[in-house]
């Protein structure tokens, strides 16, 4: 499918439509031209470049390309010249990728199980060599009601593209990664910086951390052998992928309410947080929150910044609100997951202790154990 422009769809978190629009004019500029869209959880936009540059998005879920057809019912779809045009999508999207990347097809629509939407299926599975597959499909079509006919979107990758291809391993709870992006965002990233990520899990802040630009030192902590393990590998994964192979990045099983570094020696602690419900209980945050806002306190230098996620707004809000050490600087409402977490980007008061630096940046260099 050449054109001079297509019509594109971003699926997004809702809440990060600022993150989304923010990354396409950097990216895109005048290339991109913004179509009207009532959803919070899309952006719609015509797009006149190439394509596989629309792949390397961070901040969405996953891009569509979208086609209008004017037909009263999804049955006319079976109609030549109508089966024509979504052929075209469809190997529009495969030839982005390698042969054989594409080997199920999922179609999602009101109505999916009825007859006619199961011949629609079997005559593109026909048509495409694709297996139907209504759990996992690598080609997922979406067809929607729009005005007085339907749409029809093709996703352009076999996954979402949050779903990061290194991710190797994964854990309950762990972190959409265009959320994790949109943490990193806020924190202003920038290569001088030295980096915490407290209670790293699968280690998903870290990657995006290191994607977006390099870091003096990169460190995450967990008490969780399994979760270590679990980040070693991703990081692995995304080594000389998503960064270079000479970017330091270390794993530690720390205590993240006690680690053993030296206080003001982190420009940026980036955390998510445990919601509580798959990950820990709202009794365990009661105790753990306060440490973690305490340690982070006494690790960042002036000025640094404090990134979490939680859906623990109350208790949040009520432990920091104990902490004279931070100042709120932005706040972020999203919905990820059936849930509606926060971020939070606290920012470090300075207490005279700028002198701390030099010393401070020492010892964390001394304390490097890989």
């Amino acid at each position: 499918m050449t054109k001079s422009f297509y019509h594109c769809e971003a699926d997004i978190l809702e809440g990060l439509a600022p993150f989304v629009f923010a990354e396409l004019d950097k990216a895109f500029g005048q290339r991109i031209r913004y179509l009207p869209s009532a959803r919070p959880d899309a952006i719609t936009f015509e797009y006149a470049g190439a394509l596989p540059e629309l792949l390397d998005l961070r901040s969405v879920v996953a891009i569509s390309l979208v086609q209008p057809f004017a037909v009263p019912r999804p049955k006319a779809l079976l109609g030549h010249e109508h089966m024509r045009r979504l052929l075209e999508m469809i190997s529009t999207a495969r030839e982005l990728w390698n042969k054989g990347r594409f080997a199920t097809l999922k179609i999602s629509a009101a109505g999916e199980d009825s007859p006619v939407m199961q011949r629609l299926k079997d005559e593109l599975a026909q048509q495409t060599n694709l297996r139907p597959d209504q759990e996992e499909g690598d080609l997922l079509l979406r067809l929607r009601r729009a005005g007085d006919g339907w749409e029809a979107l093709v996703r352009l990758s076999p996954r979402p593209l949050a779903t990061r291809p290194w991710r190797v391993c994964n854990m309950p709870g762990a972190l959409n990664a265009s959320l994790a992006h949109a943490m990193v965002v806020f924190s202003q990233p920038h290569p001088d910086q030295r980096v915490l990520n407290m209670a790293c899990g699968s280690g998903t802040l870290m990657i995006e951390r290191l994607a977006l630009a390099p870091a003096r030192k990169i460190v995450g902590c967990d008490l969780q052998p399994e979760a270590l393990a679990c980040a070693r590998a991703n990081l692995e994964a995304a080594t000389g992928y998503e960064f270079p192979h000479d970017q330091p990045a270390r794993l530690e099983p720390w205590d993240a309410g006690e680690t053993p570094l030296r206080a003001a020696s982190i420009d940026v602690i980036l955390a998510d947080l445990p919601f509580g419900q798959l990950i820990g209980s709202h009794a365990e945050n009661e105790l753990l929150y306060p440490r973690i806002l305490a340690e982070a306190a006494r690790l960042l230098v002036p000025g640094g910044r404090l990134v979490l996620i939680t859906h623990e707004v109350r208790l949040l809000e009520r432990v920091a609100s104990d902490l004279p050490a931070f100042r709120l600087s932005s706040e972020l409402r999203v919905r990820s997951g059936g849930m509606a977490p926060r971020v939070y980007l606290f920012e470090r008061k300075s207490e005279g202790g700028k002198m701390l630096n030099a010393a401070a940046d020492n010892e964390f260099n001394q304390s490097d154990t890989t």
